[in-house]
């Protein structure tokens, strides 16, 4: 595995860290690269999700904690410069298999140190049962992609009030929920952050490649987009039904259907479910036009494997979404 070396060391805006993973899945090699960063208080959305029921806005606001989306799935994240942030990029093409080999990597090397870690299903490691570490996934420029949350020593206040309704009595549930949910590695190593980092940087890459200016001028253009309130907000389309659903692999998601005379003018899935492609230009935009019956969705799913394009979701669960 080879390390991204940055140009600086100064902290940066979320943006330019995932326009920086974008980049080296689109113009660099076929090896497998890692890098690791900091940001100051930040919540960071799933792809799929919707912001208004995700985030206490005001408080953010008012706290100075910037508000981006990722292209990733999955839920929604607090992260300061406690946290430290790690970026997988790999050539790999499964997202089962690229999550358990870099879960795998970052779990040994927490045992190397004597830390109790395992990795949790798909996407998490924890320590004596409570989480330490969580992982989303999405592909880019023909590459996977894994990014997440290694928790040093964040601080849990913010993160549960910006996170959750200003309700003094919830905030105080919640932060003590969190606890006994979630640890810290600085409660299991004296290392301090840096000795950390360092340490897993030699235990997990083997060289360096240095980005220069031209590189941060194209990461400067991928992370426009990051910035566009159309791509952070995610404006919400109009609808005449709204389904939910939990399901056991492939987590929540709630269905908006936009219907006329029967039949399916749009249709968005929201939620902290992971994707294999884009499901907007795929699975979805099939079922527009179709009318609104078992019969009708059943026809034009039958040659879809749902589960390829919404992790973990099957063909049934998906129409019993849509027509619950």
């Amino acid at each position: 595995m080879v390390q991204v070396v940055l140009p600086n060391t100064k902290i940066k805006n979320l943006p330019f860290y995932l326009a920086t993973e974008e980049y080296v899945a689109k113009y660099l090699d076929n090896r497998d690269y890692f890098f690791m960063w900091q940001v100051n208080p930040t919540v960071i959305i799933g792809r799929n999700q919707l912001i208004d029921t995700e985030v206490n806005i005001s408080f953010c606001k008012k706290n100075n904690i910037s508000i981006f989306r990722r292209k990733s799935g999955g839920g929604s994240v607090y992260s300061d410069y406690k946290n430290i942030m790690c970026s997988y990029i790999t050539n790999r093409k499964g997202v089962n298999g690229t999550f358990n080999y870099y879960l795998d990597k970052m779990t040994d090397i927490l045992l190397s140190l004597g830390i109790p870690a395992e990795k949790n299903g798909r996407n998490d490691i924890l320590i004596n049962g409570r989480k330490v570490s969580g992982n989303s996934f999405y592909k880019s420029g023909g590459k996977s992609i894994v990014h997440g949350t290694m928790l040093f020593d964040t601080d849990l206040e913010p993160l549960v009030k910006s996170l959750t309704p200003s309700n003094d009595k919830l905030v105080s549930k919640g932060i003590a929920s969190v606890r006994e949910r979630v640890t810290k590695l600085s409660e299991y190593t004296n290392l301090s952050i840096e000795e950390f980092k360092n340490y897993i940087l030699q235990k997990l890459c083997s060289g360096t490649v240095q980005l220069g200016n031209n590189a941060l001028e194209a990461i400067e253009v991928i992370e426009r987009e990051y910035y566009t309130n159309n791509f952070i907000y995610n404006n919400n389309p109009p609808y005449t039904i709204k389904n939910c659903t939990r399901t056991a692999n492939a987590g929540s998601i709630e269905a908006r259907i936009e219907l006329k005379n029967n039949i399916i003018r749009n249709i968005h899935l929201y939620g902290d479910f992971f994707t294999g492609s884009e499901i907007e230009n795929t699975i979805l935009s099939k079922l527009i036009g179709t009318e609104y019956t078992l019969k009708a969705l059943n026809r034009v799913l039958s040659g879809y494997v749902v589960e390829k394009h919404i992790i973990g979701l099957k063909k049934s669960e998906l129409i019993s979404l849509i027509i619950s």
